[in-house]
C-alpha cells in the first residue's frame, strides 16, 4: 500500500486526538479516585489481608459517607445475613426502602433482600407479607419459591400445595415429590379429625401426583389395616418394592404383621426372606430375624445370621447372631453373654438415621429432616455413627 501526500496531514491530525483523549481519560480517574473515600482502600487493604470484620467496618463506614453506593449496601446486607447478624442486615435493608430517592426497581430489591433477611431471623409472618406485596414484581418468582418455603414451615399444607402449582404454572419443573408430601401431612390431620373419607382422599392424590410416594402407600396401608381390611393394607405396602425398594425395612414388619393376622404368618415370612434376598439390609435382616424367633426358633434364626456374617459382616447382624447363642447357650456361659450384652450396647449406642444433606441425626426415622426441612433426605436404613 503506497502512503499519498494527504496521509502525512490527518496522521499527525489523529496523534494529536489521541494524546487529547489519554489526557482527559488519565484526568477523570484522577477525580475518580480522589472522590473515593479512604475507608475503601482501608477495607481492601483489609481484606488482602485475610482481616474480613475490619473489611467489613471500612465498608460500613464507606456507605455511611456515600449515599450513592447501593450495591454496597445490599452486598453488606447480604454479608450481614450470611453471618448470622441478622440486627444489621434488618437495618440496612430497612434504611434502603424507607429511602425516597431510590426508582422503584431499587426500592423492590431492597425490600426483597429485607424480605430474606425476615426468613432468616424467624419472623414467618413479616416475610410473607414482603414476600406477598412481591408477587407482581420482576422478583415474582424468588418471591413465589420463599412463600412456598414459608408455608412448609408454617405447615400450612393447602397453600404449599396451591403455590407449587402457581410455580409449576410459572414455568418451573413440577415439584411432584413434595407435594405428594404435602398431601400426606392433609391425611394425617384428616386422620386427627377422624375423618377417613378425606384422608383417603389426599392419600389417592399423592400417589396420583407422584406414583413413586412411599410414604403414600405405606399411609393407605395404615389406613386399611384400621379398617380391618388386611388384604388391601398388604397390597398397599407392597407397591413399596416397585416404588423404592430401600424403604422396604420401615414396611416390613407391619406387612409380616398383617400377614400373620390373616393366618399366613408363613407366607409373611417367605416374602420377607425373599425381599432379603433381593435387597440385602441389616434393618431388614433384623426383622426376618426376629420373625424367624417368633416362627421357628432360635435356631434357624442363629443360622440365618451365621449365613449373613460369612456374606456381609457388621456388628448390627453380629448382634443378632449373638442373641440368638445366648438364648441358646447354658445358664453359666457368661463370656457369651457378656459378649453379646457388649455389642448391644454399641450397637444401641451408636445406631442412628442420618440425612444426607445436612447430617442431621436420629434414633427415629423422619419423612422431613427436622433440623433442614429437606424431604426424603433421611435414609431409611439406620448407619453406625460413633459418638
Amino acid at each position: 500500500m503506497e502512503l499519498e501526500a494527504w496521509h502525512l496531514l490527518v496522521l499527525p491530525l489523529f496523534f494529536a486526538l489521541g494524546w487529547a483523549a489519554a489526557r482527559v481519560d488519565i484526568r477523570h480517574l484522577l477525580r475518580e479516585s480522589r472522590a473515593v473515600p479512604a475507608s475503601y482502600f482501608q477495607g481492601l487493604n483489609y481484606l488482602l489481608n485475610e482481616q474480613p470484620d475490619r473489611a467489613i467496618e471500612a465498608f460500613v463506614e464507606v456507605a455511611k459517607v456515600n449515599a450513592d453506593t447501593l450495591e454496597l449496601h445490599y452486598a453488606l446486607g447480604a454479608l450481614f445475613r450470611k453471618r448470622g447478624e441478622i440486627d444489621r442486615a434488618i437495618r440496612m435493608h430497612q434504611n434502603l426502602v424507607d429511602r425516597a430517592d431510590l426508582n422503584q426497581e431499587q426500592s423492590l430489591r431492597a425490600l426483597f433482600e429485607l424480605g430474606l433477611d425476615y426468613m432468616k431471623a424467624g419472623l414467618l409472618d413479616r416475610a410473607e407479607d414482603i414476600f406477598k406485596r412481591l408477587q407482581d414484581s420482576p422478583h415474582a418468582l424468588d418471591a413465589r419459591q420463599n412463600l412456598l418455603e414459608i408455608y412448609v414451615l408454617e405447615k400450612e399444607w393447602q397453600q404449599a400445595i396451591a403455590m407449587a402449582e402457581e410455580l409449576e404454572r410459572s414455568g418451573l419443573p413440577a415439584q411432584n415429590a413434595e407435594t405428594a408430601h404435602y398431601h400426606c401431612e392433609l391425611a394425617l390431620n384428616a386422620l386427627l379429625r377422624q375423618d377417613t373419607v378425606a384422608a383417603r382422599a389426599n392419600l389417592n392424590t399423592a400417589l396420583a401426583k407422584h406414583r413413586k410416594s412411599v410414604r403414600a402407600s405405606i399411609q393407605l396401608g395404615e389406613l386399611e389395616a384400621q379398617a380391618g381390611d388386611d388384604a388391601a393394607a398388604i397390597a398397599a405396602w407392597r407397591q413399596v418394592e416397585s416404588q423404592n425398594p430401600a424403604y422396604l425395612p420401615i414396611v416390613a414388619d407391619r406387612l409380616y404383621q398383617a400377614y400373620k393376622r390373616q393366618g399366613q404368618a408363613e407366607q409373611g415370612l417367605q416374602l420377607l426372606k425373599a425381599y432379603l434376598e433381593r435387597y440385602p439390609s441389616a434393618d431388614l435382616f433384623h426383622i426376618v430375624f426376629n420373625v424367624l424367633v417368633e416362627h421357628r426358633g432360635w435356631g434357624e434364626a442363629r443360622a440365618l445370621a451365621a449365613e449373613a456374617l460369612k456374606r456381609t459382616p457388621s456388628l448390627r447382624v453380629l448382634d443378632d447372631y449373638l442373641q440368638a447363642r445366648s438364648a441358646e447357650s447354658e445358664p453359666g456361659d457368661l463370656e457369651t453373654r457378656m459378649a453379646q450384652d457388649l455389642v448391644h450396647r454399641q450397637v444401641s449406642r451408636t445406631s442412628h438415621y442420618q440425612c444426607g444433606r445436612c447430617g442431621f441425626k436420629a434414633r427415629q426415622f423422619f419423612w422431613q429432616c427436622p433440623a433442614c426441612a429437606g424431604w426424603d433426605s433421611i435414609a431409611p436404613e439406620k448407619a453406625q455413627h460413633e459418638q
